[in-house]
Order: structure tokens, then sequence, then C-alpha cells
């Protein structure tokens, strides 16, 4: 009994048919599709801005949407007495390497064993300043690098 409402549905879905139900279908599948696809390709700001990540993308030219694509939004956003505005992105890049010893000889000899535990950890930052003109292109970039 299972089995025959089985066969029935899948008699919906036929199409030999019925062109019209053939062609909507095909219609639906692609549509669904292109949107799968599209939603694939929407820009989005990189995960982690670089030197190499400005060098490469950022041109004189470009607009500020497509600066927001590359960089995603600026952390200060200030307009000189003409209307153009300035964007400044400032990234910070903080890494900690913990290493830890231990002592060989103390876990043999006494059972246990004599850990050392230490680290070191290092900053960078990045600060991008991208200046624009009244059409929102950019006409001038520059960044600086720094670590301690």
């Amino acid at each position: 009994m299972f089995f025959a409402k089985k066969i029935e549905l899948t008699k919906v879905w036929e199409t030999k048919d019925d062109p019209i139900m053939g062609s909507f279908l095909k219609l639906l599948c692609l549509s669904i599709m292109v949107l799968f696809a599209t939603a694939c390709q929407t820009s989005a700001p990189v995960e982690r801005v670089t030197v190499g990540t400005v060098q490469r993308f950022i041109k004189n030219g470009m607009t500020s949407a497509e600066v927001v694509g590359v960089l995603g939004s600026p952390n200060l956003v200030t307009k000189n007495a003409e209307g153009n505005e300035t964007w400044v992105y400032d990234k910070v890049h903080s890494e900690y390497e913990a290493t830890r010893s231990e002592s060989g000889i103390c876990l043999i000899l006494f059972g246990g064993a004599r850990a050392k535990a230490s680290g070191s950890s290092s900053e960078r930052t990045l600060t991008i300043v991208v200046h624009f003109d009244k059409d929102s292109r950019v006409v001038d970039f520059s960044y600086r690098t720094t670590s301690f």
C-alpha cells in the first residue's frame, strides 16, 4: 500500500505529458542555481588585512564601495573643508607563543617532572589611510606597519 502511494506521487513530477510543468521545473532549477552562484560571488571583506592586501587591491580611482569590499568598514571617517572623505583603518595582530620544557632526569629519579613554562608575545599594527575625492573615488592612500 505504501509502495502504491509512492508511485502516485512520482507521477505528479513526470513531465512527458505536461510540457508546461517540465518548463516550470527547469526554470525553477535554473533560478535556484543562479541564486546560489550569485550568493557565492558577493564580495566580502578580507578576514585578515595585510600589507599585501593593500598593495594588491587598493588602487587610485576605486570607488568607496570597492574599498569597503576589500578592507571592510573603516575605524575612522573624517571630512575636510572641501567635503572630501579620509578613511583610517587600524588593524592589530597579536601573537603569543608558549614554550614548555621538562627535565627528563627528574622524571626518572624522583618520579616527577619539573616543567618550566615561558612564552613570548608580539604585536603588529597596520594603519591604512585612504583619501577620496568628491565623487568618492580613491585619490591617494598610504599605510604603515609597526612591530613590537
